[in-house]
């Protein structure tokens, strides 16, 4: 039993380290790409090493993101709990999971096709990448946003082995979608760290301009992706449900800016988790159910 323990320890402490329970904002876009590219169902075995793709890019991602920052997370009072930085994890035992994970995306490339392999390089350079970023450029929101939205887009590849069509077009909607709603929820995340990005000179858009700057840019940011689920429900062939999300979606994205003020970040969790996952599953639910309820008479 004291064997059990001390092995899943370590693993659930590495979970909480990656905070896989968010993995609820990036998967249902993924599958969104996924039931797209198909019109419907993909296969068993699709599905099956999409998924493993998308919770081992993830779990890359934060893992590179958490090891790159945890100097400067042990002195931000914000994060200095984090498992790596209090000792529940150990750096090695952060690389051994990035390199497993690693391992499982490279897999999951092969088996989904020539397509997502090729791809695998500049993906892993995105996700390994990303948390430098904010090192020299204010655009590291946006490039947040894109590296995201490269989930539908490798599940797109993955089921219709194309990209470059003019048959591919709704992807690259769906990776203009992700990158503006991630870059502009990240934006509102980033207000609470101001003051410490200001210390340590790192580069952010609330930083650098002001939380009433980053709000306004955040409130754009989400305008287009309002704009950009429009576009899709034109472009493809989606029944009554889809708009039915595209509204609960606008809604959702108002609200969150209703709560969150320049002045007062009391309520941002609420903005950031609760809002946008129940915005991710219901626009999915609703597209899946749009592919298989007839329209109406």
């Amino acid at each position: 039993m004291d064997s059990a323990k001390a092995w899943w320890q370590p693993a659930r402490d590495f979970l909480d380290m990656i905070k896989f329970e968010h993995t609820v904002f990036a998967l249902p876009f993924a599958y969104l790409g996924m039931v797209l590219a198909a019109v419907g169902l993909p296969s068993v075995h699709d599905f099956v090493w999409i998924t493993v793709a998308m919770a081992s890019a993830r779990t890359v991602g934060m893992a590179a993101n958490r090891l790159a920052d945890r100097t400067l997370d042990a002195e931000n009072p914000r994060t200095a709990n984090r498992p790596l930085v209090t000792g529940r994890i150990r750096p090695r035992t952060a690389w051994i999971g990035l390199a497993v994970a690693s391992l499982g995306l490279l897999i999951a490339a092969y088996q989904l096709g020539p397509l997502p392999l090729r791809l695998l390089p500049g993906a892993m350079v995105l996700l390994i990448g990303y948390p430098f970023t904010k090192r020299f450029t204010v655009a590291s929101h946006l490039v947040l946003g894109f590296t995201d939205g490269l989930a539908p887009m490798g599940a797109w590849a993955a089921i219709r082995g194309s990209l470059f069509t003019w048959g591919d077009a709704p992807a690259w909607i769906v990776l203009a979608i992700v990158t503006f709603w991630i870059a502009g929820f990240d934006l509102i995340y980033a207000c609470q760290d101001i003051s410490f990005d200001r210390s340590r000179r790192l580069h952010s858009v609330p930083a650098r301009y002001g939380p009433h700057f980053a709000l306004r840019l955040s409130a754009l940011f989400h305008a287009l992706t309002c704009a950009l689920i429009v576009l899709l429900g034109w472009m493809l062939p989606l029944g009554w449900p889809y708009w039915i999300g595209a509204a609960v979606a606008g809604v959702l994205l108002a609200y969150e800016h209703s709560i969150v003020l320049p002045d007062d970040f009391s309520r941002l969790d609420v903005a950031f988790f609760n809002i946008n996952g129940l915005m991710s599953l219901t626009f999915f639910a609703t597209t899946v159910a749009s592919l298989f309820i007839p329209p109406l008479s």
